[in-house]
């Protein structure tokens, strides 16, 4: 049998995949900036030559952006998993806001039931913050700070999840999330009992994770997102109803007596 010599591996290219997967894990953010090239060379234990190669061979990926005197960043393109014109089309229609939700089950419940069996105690620590965030919104009752907040609580679930295929499909619609969220809110909030009721959601959500119970976690995300969207078709063929009442009044005014 023929044995071929192995190849050593260059360190430049062990730099290279380890921050790919430092970004690919969620650990580097689109947008963040790098640390200093000496800084960085020292926390991985190399050269800052085959740091400054990875680096480069990263920028000619498209997952580095370099500025002049102004650092290394990551790349914000990998943020960006639906585009700017297609995140305003389906802002203007608002009848695929149930696709989206539709979705958002699918993909929410399983980070849920990740989360709950794979969390450690930083991402428990984290999401205890996203949620204690949420809370402080709800009691100042500012619609717009909560939507943001109630994002950011799933973003965090996604994080938890520790799969990266979960994470950057989730992080890809996230400012989609962030907005239908604000919409889905605005129409909720008219009923007095939504907003309550949403937060015991959260909470129950919040322990199920925190305990390690996945398949409550998984079932609790389902029924927040079911409520949601029962309350938004309530909604809908409320308005529809006053919508044909009001066309009916115009084509056919009160007999005068």
């Amino acid at each position: 049998m023929a044995y071929h010599p192995l190849r050593q591996p260059r360190l430049a290219d062990v730099i290279t995949e380890r921050l790919e997967a430092l970004i690919l894990e969620g650990s580097l953010t689109p947008g963040q900036r790098l640390p200093p090239e000496r800084e960085l060379a020292e926390r991985f234990g190399v050269s800052r030559p085959s740091l400054r190669e990875a680096i480069q061979k990263l920028s000619a990926r498209g997952l580095l952006i370099s500025r002049q005197g102004g650092g290394t960043y990551i790349s914000e393109s990998l943020n960006s998993g639906y585009s700017d014109p297609l995140l305003e089309m389906l802002e203007r229609h608002g009848e695929f806001h149930l696709d989206l939700l539709e979705f958002r089950d699918a993909m929410e419940g399983l980070s849920a039931y990740y989360a709950a069996m794979r969390s450690t105690p930083t991402d428990k620590a984290l999401l205890l913050q996203r949620f204690e965030e949420l809370e402080a919104c709800f009691i100042g009752e500012n619609p717009q700070q909560e939507a943001k907040a109630d994002a950011a609580f799933h973003m965090a679930i996604a994080e938890s999840a520790h799969n990266v295929l979960l994470l950057h499909t989730i992080r890809g619609i996230f400012h989609l999330l962030e907005r239908s969220i604000v919409d889905n809110l605005a129409h909720l909030f008219e009923k007095p009992d939504s907003r309550p009721k949403l937060m015991e959601q959260h909470r129950a959500l919040l322990d199920a994770i925190l305990e390690g119970r996945p398949e409550d976690a998984q079932r609790l995300a389902h029924e927040h997102l079911v409520f949601v969207e029962e309350g938004l078709l309530e909604m809908e063929r409320a308005e529809t109803r006053a919508q044909r009442s009001l066309r009916r009044a115009q084509v056919m005014p009160p007999r005068s007596r």
